[in-house]
């Protein structure tokens, strides 16, 4: 009798893992979808992404304090 060669195991299991991570992709894009239904809506009146930000220097971040404070001696 023949026996199933190792090819065919191993392309059954890249169909599994393919068919997993399409899964998992869908499951991803519903959570999106979700997310962006709870999500207030755009109101027009300022950018969320710039909400805050007033014009001219910034305050350096927190991270680059002991910069300043070197240079400032």
């Amino acid at each position: 009798m023949a026996q199933r060669s190792k090819a065919t195991f191993q392309k059954r299991e890249r169909e599994k893992e393919k068919q997993q991570k399409q899964r998992d992709k869908e499951a991803r894009r519903t959570e999106a979808k979700k997310a962006k239904a709870e999500r207030e809506p755009f109101n027009g009146n300022e950018d969320p992404d710039i909400a805050g930000i007033k014009p001219g220097p910034q305050p350096l971040p927190d991270q680059w304090q002991w910069a300043a404070r070197r240079d400032g001696k």
